[in-house]
Order: structure tokens, then C-alpha cells, then sequence
């Protein structure tokens, strides 16, 4: 069998650690303030442009091997996609329900891929994303019965309507960032075949150009900022900045690990551990927290985890690596 190298080992290490360990403090963070969403994404753009600012960008002395005017363009979408992702927090939306979502981008890339780009896919790739279809309606049409029983403790107005209207406006948020997320893949696609992958600068330049805009956000964030100096403390900090920075780091480590693997693993690897991440994510996150979770959770997040393998093709990938091993023993 093909053996990892050590380098790609450390890289899916940084996103498992990077990744799962991100869940706990954004779980932390949700569980005392909803609506923190905006702080949070500011935290994560600010502290990963001032790496880049630093370790890529050296200062202001590396010129951008891509016009800058496509990064803007980029950076718009990602800016967006990101924003709605986190706000959505606020519309009763759960976190687990939230990363199923977010889980079931291949379906967003896939029709994407077919009216953008006229692609064309085998028939297993479709049964794939009617499972993950499924699944993820599964998930939804449950967390739906529990939106009554969830929010009403929660509910500021006590009215279940106005709380299914809410989730329904989150549910809406959620499938547009879904688009949008799949749309600035399909342009990145297009950007890197002309210009050469630059993953280092799109990831500087995707988290720094949006910085200005936090501006409009300012008194949400400013807000939350003064709410979170006024928490107890933990080693001797309010305890929701330690979170915001665990955070930020995890964050951080996870996007870098990702990074790794796309310069040392083929693109289904990537895919493939991506994949896994959010699955033992969620599973974490359930386990962890206590989040009410129902059989038809489970069902549906069998499907999306088992109908993802099937369009990465998780079979053929083993056929190929033992078929490999077979002729080197030969």
C-alpha cells in the first residue's frame, strides 16, 4: 500500500486537530451569545491576514502573481458566503444542523459544475448526490420537529411561529452560502488554470481585502466585544476571548493543514479527509455538547457521510492503491 509522507501525515493531523478542536470553541462561544457570529468571523479574517501579512505578504514587499481585481471579485463571495454562514447561528439554527449544511457542498458544486461549466458525471455521482439530498432533508425536516420543543425555552417572544419563521429564514441562509461557496470554487478553478495555483496569496488576500468592510459591523462587534470583557475569568482573561483566540488558532491550523495536503496529496486524499473531518466534527460535537440528536439524524448523516464516499469514489481509490501494491510485489 502507498505510504503517506510524513509531510501529508502532519497535514491531515493539523486538520483533524485544527478542525474538530475549531467545533468545541465555536460551540463554546454560540452557547452563551447566538449572535456572536459577527465577532467571530472578524476574529477569523483579522487574525489570518495578520499571519499572512507577516509570513507571505512579508511586509508589503511580495507582488500578487493574480490581478488584484480578481481577488476582489473572490473576495466578495467568500466575504458573503462567510458572513451568512455565521449569522445564520442567529436564525435557531443548531451547530450540528449548521455543519450538515455545510457538509453537503459537493451537491452546490456539482449543479454548479453542470450549468457553468457544462460537465458531465457518471451515474454513481448522481445517486451520490440524491443521497446526500436526502440526507440532508432528513436532517432538516427533524431538526424542524424540534424547533417547538428547542427554541421555545430560548424564544425571547415566547411565539412558535415566529421561531419557525426564524428557522426558516436560517434554513434560507444556509442553502444560499451553499451556492455561493460552490460558485467561488468553480471561479478559483478558472483563476488557478490561468494564472497558476497560489493558495498562500488567495488565502492572504481573501482574509485581509474584506477587513474594511467589518466596518458596518463595528457596533455589532463592539458590543459583543464589551459583553465578552465582562465574563468571568479563566487564567486570568474573560473566558470569551480565550475561547475567540482558541478559535482563531484552530482556525488557523486547520486552513493550513488543508493547504498542506492539496501541495502533497491528490486531490481525492483531500477530498477524502475533508470529509472524514466533518463527519468525526459533527460526531464530536454531538458527543461532546449533548446536542439533541434523533434517529433521523443519524439516518441523514449516514447518508451525506456514505453518499460523499461514493462521489469522491472512496472504492475505485482502494481498487487503484491495492492494484499498485499488487505489481510492486510482482
Amino acid at each position: 500500500m502507498t505510504m503517506l509522507q510524513p509531510k501529508a501525515i502532519f497535514a491531515i493531523v493539523l486538520v483533524f486537530i485544527g478542525c474538530c478542536s475549531n467545533v468545541v470553541f465555536l460551540e463554546l462561544i454560540i452557547k452563551e451569545f447566538p449572535s456572536a457570529g459577527n465577532i467571530v468571523t472578524f476574529s477569523q479574517f483579522a487574525f489570518v491576514a495578520a499571519e499572512g501579512f507577516v509570513n507571505y505578504f512579508k511586509f508589503g514587499k511580495t507582488k500578487p502573481a493574480i490581478p488584484i481585481k480578481h481577488y476582489v471579485t473572490q473576495v466578495a463571495i467568500f466575504f458573503i458566503t462567510s458572513v451568512v454562514n455565521n449569522y445564520a447561528l442567529n436564525f435557531n439554527i443548531p451547530v450540528p444542523l449548521h455543519m450538515i449544511f455545510r457538509a453537503g457542498s459537493l451537491i452546490a458544486n456539482m449543479v454548479l459544475g453542470v450549468i457553468i461549466l457544462k460537465r458531465k458525471y457518471k451515474l454513481s455521482k448522481y445517486i451520490a448526490v440524491l443521497m446526500i439530498t436526502v440526507g440532508i432533508s432528513t436532517c432538516t425536516i427533524a431538526s424542524a420537529n424540534q424547533i417547538g420543543k428547542e427554541t421555545q425555552l430560548k424564544s425571547e417572544t415566547g411565539d412558535p411561529w415566529y421561531d419557525f419563521v426564524m428557522w426558516l429564514i436560517g434554513i434560507g441562509m444556509l442553502v444560499f452560502a451553499l451556492f455561493m461557496s460552490a460558485r467561488m470554487g468553480i471561479y478559483q478553478e478558472v483563476l488557478y488554470t490561468k494564472y497558476g495555483k497560489q493558495p498562500k496569496e488567495a488565502l492572504f488576500y481573501s482574509h485581509a481585502l474584506p477587513l474594511p468592510v467589518f466596518i458596518f459591523l463595528a457596533s455589532d462587534i463592539y458590543s459583543h466585544s464589551v459583553m465578552f470583557s465582562q465574563t468571568e475569568p479563566l487564567f486570568g482573561y474573560p473566558k470569551m476571548w480565550i475561547y475567540i483566540l482558541g478559535n482563531c488558532i484552530t482556525q488557523y491550523l486547520c486552513i493550513n493543514g488543508v493547504f498542506i495536503l492539496t501541495t502533497e496529496c491528490p486531490s481525492l486524499i483531500v477530498t477524502l479527509v475533508v470529509t472524514l473531518r466533518k463527519f468525526v466534527s459533527l460526531l464530536f460535537s454531538i458527543l461532546y455538547f449533548r446536542n439533541p440528536f434523533t434517529i433521523y439524524h443519524w439516518m441523514g448523516t449516514c447518508l451525506v457521510f456514505l453518499g460523499t464516499l461514493l462521489f469522491v469514489d472512496f472504492v475505485s481509490m482502494f481498487k487503484q492503491i491495492f492494484s499498485t501494491e499488487k505489481q510492486k510485489t510482482q
